[in-house]
């Protein structure tokens, strides 16, 4: 039984018909919704170029500091998929003020910390009260526009899914660069405010509902906090602790999966239900899952590989970071009305299908990195992995969401959501560990070879010998300081090797999906929200 069959004997609360809604209202609440939804993207990525600087002026380690984004991406992967059943009760439009409320006094909370203890709490709750945005941004689009509009909204929030969390090294590098890392946080305040005051005047898609707090499933609710939370930590700190090694990160994974299996099979047991699981059963929706957690793979597993080569291996600062990668948003936004043309001309799954592939074969242009790639070096595959992203993220959303009942689409958004998050938490730790194991590896590998019948090395060792020797380093001084360079050296081609491997690794997970689009049902979106959506 359904969520909403479920709730089929209490009155229908009353709904609008957004739909009708005159097309500039629309638009305007539609794009002040969509600035809700950047911010609180933008700030999962924005302090990721500027961790070290946020760790020196709060005097904490880098291992303390890393709980900076960590704690935001628990609280946000925990409030994600209650968003659905918060906004029936709330309403859209009232939590989504409360959420941008709440986010905005919480980044305001950010920029003030004191210590690495109160930063750590505040991202907490700016991930947990900003976090409801998003998904809901997505059931908006569907009710406001139909026919080409939608096409339209809904290339706008795929490109805003992808281009968000791509944007946030560049602008965060950029903010700490030229002021200071407290402005990370200051940035969000005039946006989150006009988005607080705009929302409640002009979004006007349901009403309240709170008759659904009494006899909520509250147990569900805890079982997916645990399952979600402990999966998410489990995940970022278990490359740093060596996974299961490490006792805390086996109990967070037992409590995980524990906690997993009470969640799910109570969750499909239960007459009301605060997540459709159910919906996984109809083909679109599961596939359209699984695309959402590959392209989360690609996602986030990109934008924390390729600002961590240039930080490690190219020696760059944030700004540098910033710059380098910016060329991926730039060709992601040129690729929106080329998207916006094709969709309404050609099949949605034959779109997202080059998508996929592209994305696969920017992957493949990655592979080839060397020490002394660059800007310049990264230009192509990142262009490739800009338009790839617009071309698979938009319609992956339309052929999801687009063929649900509007009676199922919040909660459904919400799991749709939750799945390309998860995505990149597991890309993120998979890559991580990829780093960990590869490097020892092909360091072992380069080591073997580097012995006294490598004529190669014995020729380089002399000259940087007698560079030594010409600054004043002799016999063994000189001799350690060489090797020692020769260790660095090799280290160096290690890491960048194993780079190579963690984007074909990626590759890999792009091929499959690439080869698992023409399982999906072509769609044909409802017209226009009906009255008995609400």
């Amino acid at each position: 039984m359904s969520s909403v069959s479920a709730t089929a004997g209490r009155p229908a609360p009353a709904h609008f018909d957004a739909a009708s809604m005159p097309t500039a209202q629309k638009v305007f609440a539609f794009a002040t919704m969509c600035i809700g939804m950047f911010i609180a993207l933008l700030d999962i990525q924005i302090v990721s170029a500027s961790l070290r600087d946020i760790g020196g002026g709060l005097s904490a380690g880098a291992d303390e500091t890393a709980w900076v984004q960590t704690s935001y991406l628990i609280a946000e992967i925990v409030v994600i998929p209650l968003s659905g059943w918060l906004s029936r009760v709330f309403s859209t439009r009232w939590l989504f003020c409360m959420s941008a409320v709440g986010f905005t006094l919480t980044s305001m909370l950010c920029g003030a910390a004191w210590n690495i203890q109160s930063m750590i709490a505040f991202r907490a709750l700016q991930g947990f009260l900003g976090g409801s945005m998003i998904p809901m941004v997505f059931t908006s689009a569907f009710m406001f526009f139909t026919g080409k509009q939608k096409v339209i909204a809904a290339a706008t929030i795929g490109a805003i899914a992808s281009l968000a969390p791509t944007l946030g090294p560049v602008i965060g590098g950029w903010i700490t660069e030229v002021s200071s890392w407290h402005w990370l946080f200051y940035i969000n305040l005039v946006p989150g405010v006009f988005v607080a005051i705009v929302v409640p005047i002009l979004v006007r898609i349901d009403e309240p509902d709170l008759s659904l707090l009494k006899g909520a499933d509250y147990l569900s609710m805890v079982f997916m906090a645990l399952f979600l939370g402990c999966l998410e930590y489990t995940l970022e700190e278990g490359p740093r602790w060596n996974w299961f090694s490490d006792q805390v990160i086996l109990t967070t994974a037992w409590v995980s999966g524990i906690s997993a299996l009470a969640f799910i099979s109570r969750t499909l047991m239960v007459k009301n239900p605060i997540v459709d699981l159910r919906a996984l059963s109809e083909r679109n929706f599961a596939l359209g899952c699984f695309f959402s957690f590959v392209t989360g793979i690609g996602l986030f597993a990109t934008i924390y590989l390729t600002p961590l080569f240039l930080g490690r291996v190219r020696g760059y600062s944030a700004l540098d970071i910033g710059l380098a990668v910016f060329s991926t948003g730039v060709f992601q936004l040129l690729s929106i009305p080329v998207y916006a043309m094709l969709a309404n001309r050609i099949d949605l799954r034959w779109i997202m299908m080059f998508g996929l592939g592209l994305f696969a074969l920017s992957m493949w242009d990655f592979s080839p990195i060397t020490h002394d790639w660059g800007g310049k070096e990264l230009m192509l595959p990142q262009a490739l992995r800009g338009i790839a992203q617009q071309m698979a993220v938009p319609p992956a959303v339309t052929l999801t969401l687009g063929g649900l009942a509007m009676s199922r689409l919040k909660q459904a958004s919400g799991l749709f959501n939750l799945m390309r998050n998860l995505g990149g938490a597991i890309g993120i730790a998979a890559c991580a560990t990829i780093l960990n194991d590869r490097t020892n590896l092909h360091f072992t590998r380069m080591a073997e070879h580097l012995n006294s019948s490598n004529e190669a090395m014995n020729q380089w060792l002399s000259q940087v010998g007698s560079n030594l020797a010409a600054l004043g380093q002799t016999g063994s001084e000189g001799s350690t300081a060489a090797l020692h360079q020769l260790w660095l050296l090799t280290l160096r081609e290690a890491q960048t090797q194993t780079y190579s491997d963690a984007f074909l690794a990626i590759m890999v997970c792009f091929i499959v999906a690439t080869l698992m689009v023409p399982l999906m049902h072509k769609v044909a979106p409802p017209a226009a929200p009906s009255a008995d959506a609400h």
